[in-house]
């Protein structure tokens, strides 16, 4: 038996519980929230303008979907893949639904179907992929097929078809980071289209690679220098991977995070008092990632260690604003002084954790440290009910809907009986 044909027995014969639909429906909530609110930036623009004669492709429209879910930075991660989950999955559901009226139970199922094997798959490539690939673009297609798959009730051997040509699609390189390219929405957007596409050809019988994995030509051997096969179906018995991803309350990078954390806490103690340095410690992937003392850009500022401190230490919050031309040249001159390393237990605990600590020394020689093993937002620490829906109400306004309450109550809906058919005409409408 190949890992994929062994992903999708272990897969389809979890049990889901109730607490497993209402978890995945909030989360389909935050994906479908961040796609409203992609739509309000330049490079959201620029997919809607491209895809606006396109729609009649339920792949197209995954495309558009997936890439405008993962603009703002604020979407869902699963810590242990480097995964983001949600801009993968999401957008094939809905893309399918808007052909077909799916009832919610199974709509979410597909979701979680989903989930979980995109982060099977990212918790076996190993961190040195991490260091080249993007892995929500390379381990999103096979959580994008699975999800399709669901909804296209294809059987375990079409399945594993789909899996195998969704994985021969994997690419997503970090070489955009070099100059703050779109590329990472075109991520998430193929990703989510490469699974589909490879769905709608299973169903067809339309043959993939059974061995993609772990062949000796598959995807290990060709993007992973030190996988771990065998994480694909380790601890079958575990609890969903959805309980263990993580929503940002903040609008950057994860990996910028555990430090925003840590700079908001000692916020208050600083009392407008002059920082003479800050020093941080976490992980090195954070550092790889987002190791940026000057940000000349929106998008380079989130993705910046350095930026991201300054502004939360200024402003004592960090919201959509803190980014901007303003904000950026106000918190110039207090990022020069921000030095970043890898150490202590952060480095250590990842990916299992992302954590880091904060220390603000003052012009008087007074030190204020606060340390973050994990963040807000994490299993950890997560955000309730109403936090997730209130983070969901304010994207969607930002996307342009004033009312969002049908769209939550939507996507609600369908963990209690409701279907797809209703999310699927509110977001054409909006569209």
């Amino acid at each position: 038996m190949t890992l994929t044909e062994g992903l999708v027995k272990l897969i389809r014969k979890k049990p889901v519980s109730v607490v497993d639909l209402h978890q995945t429906a909030l989360f389909t909530l935050d994906a479908v929230a961040n796609m409203i609110a992609g739509r309000n930036s330049e490079p959201g623009r620029k997919l809607l303008e491209w895809g606006k004669n396109r729609q009649r492709d339920s792949a197209r429209r995954a495309f558009v979907m997936g890439g405008l879910t993962h603009i703002l930075e604020v979407d869902d991660i699963h810590r242990a893949s480097v995964v983001h989950t949600g801009c993968v999955t999401v957008p094939v559901a809905l893309a399918l639904a808007a052909d077909q009226d799916i009832p919610g139970e199974k709509f979410l199922k597909s979701v979680l179907y989903g989930f979980e094997a995109s982060c099977r798959v990212g918790m076996a490539v190993g961190p040195a992929h991490y260091k080249i690939w993007h892995n929500t673009a390379t381990c999103g297609p096979y959580g994008s097929a699975m999800t399709a798959a669901t909804i296209l009730d294809l059987n375990d051997e079409q399945t594993m078809h789909a899996l195998g040509n969704a994985g021969t699609q994997s690419a997503g390189l970090w070489e955009f980071l070099a100059t703050g390219a779109m590329s990472k929405h075109l991520h998430a957007g193929r990703a989510a289209e490469a699974g589909l596409v490879a769905a709608e050809l299973a169903a067809l019988d339309f043959t993939g690679p059974p061995a993609i994995l772990e062949g000796p030509a598959g995807f290990f051997a060709g993007a992973c220098p030190d996988p771990d096969p065998e994480a694909v179906l380790r601890d079958a018995g575990a609890e969903w991977q959805v309980h263990l991803t993580s929503i940002k309350p903040w609008p950057a990078c994860r990996h910028t995070h555990p430090a925003i954390d840590a700079s908001l806490a000692v916020f208050d103690d600083l009392d407008g008092a002059a920082i003479e340095r800050i020093e941080v410690e976490t992980y090195q992937a954070a550092i790889d990632v987002c190791d940026r003392p000057v940000a000349n850009s929106e998008y380079e500022g989130k993705f910046s260690l350095q930026h991201c401190v300054a502004a939360a230490l200024q402003r004592g919050k960090v919201d959509f604003s803190a980014f901007g031309p303003e904000a950026r040249r106000d918190a110039a001159e207090l990022a020069t002084k921000v030095s970043v390393s890898a150490g202590g237990p952060y480095a250590k605990s990842y990916p299992a954790s992302w954590g880091a600590a904060v220390s603000v020394i003052l012009a008087d020689g007074t030190k204020l440290e606060s340390s973050k093993p994990e963040c807000k937002g994490d299993p950890e620490s997560a955000l309730n009910d109403d936090e997730m829906i209130a983070k969901a109400r304010d994207l969607i306004r930002f996307g342009g809907i004033n009312d969002p309450a049908p769209v939550i109550e939507g996507v609600m809906g369908m963990s209690q009986g409701g279907n797809s058919l209703n999310v699927s005409s509110l977001l054409a409408s909006a569209a």
